[in-house]
């Protein structure tokens, strides 16, 4: 089933289940389908996946314009608080932020367009997280924003204090110092 959010080419996935006493089957991306829901067809690159522990913060990241990637995002070990923010400046939800729980049990996926910032917050002990991309990872073209400008104003599930963040994401720009 797919939803379509309140920001423009944004859409969460619940893919139906298949369970019996083996365990469960589910087809996690089908072309035509997501196609014939969204009306988007993306040329998925490069597939990525990052185990973290319990209060990673992983972002808020994107890569700079022309070489923005729309991603399709799942968890398959764990949970995290999923945590978009919008950088098209021509966009009516420009500055605002998304954000929705995956997790192994729920099974949703997110699709991000271009033009937004992503994040993740690993809510139990352990997740694994796995995302597709539409375009390669560009080293000179990889930045992002800080995870907690009071601008922005995102309610992250977990106290700040406990929230463990890599040197690189410490030191992020505010949302108003972003160049896209």
């Amino acid at each position: 089933m797919y939803k379509k959010t309140d920001f423009d080419g944004v859409w969460v996935f619940e893919p139906r289940l298949f369970e019996d006493h083996r365990g469960y089957f589910f087809e996690s991306f089908n072309l035509n389908d997501f196609e014939k829901n969204t009306g988007l067809r993306p040329t998925f690159v490069q597939d990525n996946q990052s185990g973290s522990t319990k209060g990673v913060m992983r972002g808020l990241h994107f890569q700079k314009s022309p070489f923005g990637q729309s991603k399709l995002v799942k968890v398959i070990v764990g949970e995290v608080q999923d945590v978009i923010v919008d950088l098209r400046k021509d966009s009516v939800t420009y500055g605002k932020s998304f954000s929705i729980n995956l997790s192994e049990t729920n099974k949703k996926q997110l699709f991000i367009p271009k033009g937004f910032a992503h994040g993740f917050l690993v809510l139990s002990d352990y997740a694994e997280f796995f995302y597709k991309c539409d375009a390669f990872y560009e080293p000179k073209a990889d930045t992002g924003m800080y995870f907690d400008d009071p601008k922005i104003g995102i309610e992250w599930q977990m106290d700040l204090d406990k929230i463990i963040l890599s040197e690189k994401d410490k030191n992020l720009p505010l949302f108003d110092d972003v160049e896209y």
